[in-house]
């Protein structure tokens, strides 16, 4: 069974994207802020994060360096920015710091954003 963290402070969408991923048989996790999505990360070792980049407290760009860092025990683990912000300098800007992808909420659906987990996880 696949695990996968969700880091987002939108109740609704991290609702809806955990729907969808449950009836795909995923093992969900939802955090509704940077410190907790790191917390549980390293807790519970998920097989991917989704991880938002607007979190109150600690940005996602702060949580993927948190991640990624080389003391980090989850350094390894894909991560996934799912974002409303698409400029190209916050796209650059994840992707340098570690992240698998990123893609723009607005631009895709939650089957989509299951394929698109499912493609980084090689499944």
């Amino acid at each position: 069974m696949t695990k996968v963290l969700i880091v987002e402070d939108d109740k609704f969408l991290s609702e809806l994207i955990s729907t969808k991923l449950e009836k795909e048989e995923c093992e969900v996790y939802l955090a509704a802020d940077g410190e907790q999505g790191v917390q549980l990360a390293t807790e519970k070792r998920p097989d991917i994060i989704l991880l938002d980049i607007m979190l109150p407290g600690m940005s996602g760009f702060e949580v993927l360096e948190q991640l990624k860092s080389e003391k980090s025990s989850v350094k390894d683990i894909p991560v996934l920015i799912l974002s409303n912000f698409g400029q190209d300098a916050k796209v650059k800007e994840g992707l340098k710091l570690g992240a698998s992808d990123y893609l723009v909420k607005a631009n895709f659906t939650t089957g989509e954003i299951v394929e698109k987990i499912q493609s980084v996880l090689g499944k």
